[in-house]
């Protein structure tokens, strides 16, 4: 299955049903699968071309006039996967009253890195691919319907809006320390699918109670 139906299946078990995908890039393609999957009861998936060159925050402003006046959404890349507790996440986005709630999560490298006493060089140890000690966007947000009015055809979400939101106060992270993994690669993508295979993928979240739209 693509990403994109992993990560629609993350969100329907933990009981979302309504989903827009702001689509560009072999938007026909992913339409046809969309249109062609038979989806979890309940569940409406609809495509919306945004165009090729728009870029993230202006997708989704392409789709205000289709949120129906939510006052909260949910917003994610459709190329990662994680463990997430999205319950959570929302109960931390409406606990701390910022219009912004942007998931973070400390990656493992992709390299091993080499233990150095500094002052002589010498090699103490190794460590095969730890975690970074620097959070980054993981890509699961919550946000108030006020954000829209940070973007505009133009935007890139990870820039000025964000930007300006965290320069007004109105953006907060959530500290993800469970499973997180992206595909940005080929190898990623391998990774991901031999995870898949072994029959218990870490990101596969067992059904919970419905959210309703």
């Amino acid at each position: 299955m693509p990403i994109v139906w992993h990560v629609i299946q993350l969100y329907a078990a933990q009981g979302f049903r309504r989903f827009l995908l702001a689509t560009g890039y072999k938007g026909e393609l992913i339409e046809r699968f969309v249109t062609t999957h038979e989806w979890p009861a309940g569940v409406r998936v609809e495509c919306v071309d945004t165009g090729l060159q728009v870029q993230t925050g202006g997708r989704i402003k392409l789709l205000e006039s289709l949120l129906d006046g939510e006052a909260i959404f949910c917003v994610t890349y459709a190329d990662g996967v994680a463990d997430i507790d999205l319950h959570a996440l929302l109960d931390f986005h409406a606990g701390h009253g910022a219009l912004a709630t942007m998931t973070v999560v400390r990656p493992e490298l992709q390299f091993g890195v080499t233990e150095l006493d500094i002052s002589d060089s010498r090699v103490l140890g190794f460590r095969e691919k730890p975690r970074s000690e620097y959070w980054i966007n993981g890509g699961f947000f919550c946000f108030q319907s006020g954000v829209l009015d940070y973007l505009d055809r133009d935007s890139v979400l990870e820039r000025a809006p964000l930007e300006q939101l965290a320069a007004q106060d109105e953006l907060r992270a959530y500290r993800h320390e469970g499973f997180w993994k992206c595909m940005d690669t080929y190898k990623d993508a391998v990774a991901l699918e031999d995870l898949w295979a072994s029959g218990e993928p870490p990101w596969r979240v067992r059904r919970v109670a419905r959210l309703g739209e």
